[in-house]
């Protein structure tokens, strides 16, 4: 759906997984946005300009001067930013409820699963200076059994909940770096398309680059 657009939202964010999903999402809805550096290396998510729009000292955040009644709101936490967007715009989420929780239920998925086992593996396979077998296994096996699910879902469809939707933009990013997670795609077919298939859209690279 067509959206006329207003002011730029300001996105607090950072180069990360999660951090990439918001500037991802806002080329795809065509809606201006300026990015606010937070740079997390030096703990700019400590800072209390930012606690006060993200409770939880976490990017990425928004703050949309157009808000609902046309009064600013600030929203936080990836998934919610994104369901924001979509109702928002009527952009990547569809009006049938079916359909919907269809795109709901995977974007869940990603929220609570995949993002947080993937980031366990990233840290103890590569950033955790002591290297403990026990949490490499336990977290690069699990990130090996999501990408089963994923590959499953995949199967026949070209995207995640059937058309391109919030859930896709929320498991990109994370799948993007499927190497560092242990993760081979090789037996992975229909991840390896669609990661393919995403990876080719303008907007994506747009967003990827935006940070």
């Amino acid at each position: 759906m067509a959206h006329a657009p207003g002011r730029p939202i300001d996105v607090h964010t950072w180069s990360t997984p999660n951090g990439w999903k918001i500037p991802i999402m806002l080329e795809e809805c065509g809606l201006p946005y300026r990015v606010v550096p937070v740079n997390i290396g030096r703990g700019d998510q400590m800072a209390p300009d930012f606690l006060a729009i993200s409770p939880n000292n976490k990017i990425p955040a928004i703050v949309d001067p157009d808000g609902p009644d046309g009064q600013p709101i600030t929203v936080f936490e990836s998934g919610a930013i994104l369901q924001y967007l979509s109702r928002k715009t009527g952009c990547l989420s569809p009006a049938d409820e079916r359909a919907r929780v269809a795109v709901e239920e995977w974007l869940m998925w990603q929220v609570a699963g995949f993002g947080p086992m993937l980031g366990q593996a990233h840290h103890f396979r590569i950033y955790a200076q002591e290297k403990i077998p026990y949490a490499i296994e336990r977290f690069t096996t699990e990130a090996q059994r999501l990408y089963r699910v994923l590959d499953g879902q995949l199967a026949g469809r070209d995207y995640v909940a059937g058309a391109l939707s919030i859930a896709d933009i929320a498991i990109l990013p994370w799948a993007k770096y499927h190497e560092k997670q242990g993760v081979d795609l090789a037996g992975l077919p229909h991840v390896r398309a669609w990661l393919d298939r995403m990876l080719a859209r303008p907007a994506v690279q747009r967003g990827f680059s935006a940070i």
